[in-house]
């Protein structure tokens, strides 16, 4: 199962108390005080993981915490610090106070890792209030407790390419057809119910180039408000560099203007915002096997006009499929290059 939010709360083990203890030895008439430290609690870390894919373990399991430091005993003896509680996260993870709503960290990268709440520290044994005057203290410090703290956590997948456009335009096709993806493909609007990954190769070694693909639920008009699918899955394609924006030209779509159907994709994504309406396009016609040659060349016409790079390809025949890789390797190295 797919799941991209998940909301838990974390609380880091509490310091354990100092003791107040005496020596009481053979031949030691005086010992003194001997109450050891409590030891300290233990953290909450947060850990980004490449072997996961899913906010699915958090889901079931929202709360998580920290070992609490042991008690500070006689002989100076200091408790023992409390274990951390290590959780992994995918890469691409957000995390938020969920109080706040503020950004506390972004896991874009594999093995970084924060702490996500700090544990306690333990409290003083009497040992450490003994002076000159005062040489049978009986005082001792409680352990402080350990950070309490609650968040929300947002997987955005990372990918170089996303594929955006109607239901059934032909996203999980290509896909499945460029890359050893293998999603779940119907002639019925919403197949695709959560984003796929793809790892889509060019080339030959030693000059064998790869990136992977995003495959986004279909979006229909409205979904900002709601409609369809919604919008709640175009957080996967944020970070990607380069969007691919298929358009059906067959006579299947029951659309009569492939214009209009672009028109409406994009305004899609300049109402979700965070600059996804900016985001480098490159305009694919899709099922030109069976294409409208109406529909194919005043959609050719108007993407020429909006000087957008056009392909028209047929995920089942495979044609135009070879020139649509290379331009999006060409145009992902050209990024890599300007970067």
């Amino acid at each position: 199962m797919f799941i991209d939010e998940a909301r838990i709360r974390v609380k880091a083990g509490d310091g354990g108390n100092g003791c107040m203890a005496f020596r009481r030895e053979k031949f030691v008439p005086r010992g003194g005080p001997s109450g050891g430290d409590g030891g300290r609690g233990g953290d909450v870390i947060m850990v980004s993981s490449q072997r996961h894919n899913t906010l699915i373990h958090f889901r079931y399991n929202p709360e998580h915490k920290g070992q609490r430091g042991q008690h500070g005993m006689g002989s100076n003896c200091s408790g023992l610090d409390g274990e951390s509680t290590i959780l992994q996260v995918p890469v691409g993870t957000a995390l938020y106070d969920q109080v706040t709503g503020e950004l506390v960290h972004d896991f874009a990268e594999p093995d970084e890792r924060l702490i996500v709440a700090k544990g306690g520290r333990g409290g003083r044994g009497n040992q450490h209030f003994a002076t000159s005057t005062h040489q049978a203290p009986r005082e001792h410090e409680l352990g402080r407790a350990g950070e309490e703290r609650a968040y929300r956590l947002e997987l955005k997948l990372l990918a170089d390419v996303g594929l955006v456009g109607y239901p059934n335009a032909g996203k999980s096709t290509l896909i499945a057809r460029i890359s050893a993806a293998k999603p779940k493909i119907a002639d019925y609007p919403f197949t695709t119910l959560e984003p796929n990954l793809g790892v889509v190769t060019v080339g030959e070694e030693p000059n064998l180039e790869s990136f992977v693909v995003a495959d986004m639920p279909g979006l229909i008009e409205g979904a900002h408000l709601g409609s369809g699918l919604g919008t709640q899955f175009l957080r996967h394609i944020e970070r990607t560099r380069l969007l691919v924006h298929l358009v059906d030209v067959s006579d299947a779509s029951g659309r009569p203007d492939p214009i209009e159907d672009f028109k409406v994709i994009n305004k899609e994504l300049e109402s979700f915002g965070n600059g996804l309406d900016q985001k480098p396009m490159i305009v694919a016609a899709t099922k030109i096997d069976s294409a409208n040659p109406e529909k194919l060349k005043k959609l050719a016409a108007h993407v020429k006009r909006r000087k957008l790079e056009f392909h028209a390809i047929s995920a089942v025949t495979g044609q135009g499929i070879d020139e649509l890789k290379w331009a999006l390797a060409k145009r992902l190295r050209r990024f890599e290059q300007e970067d």
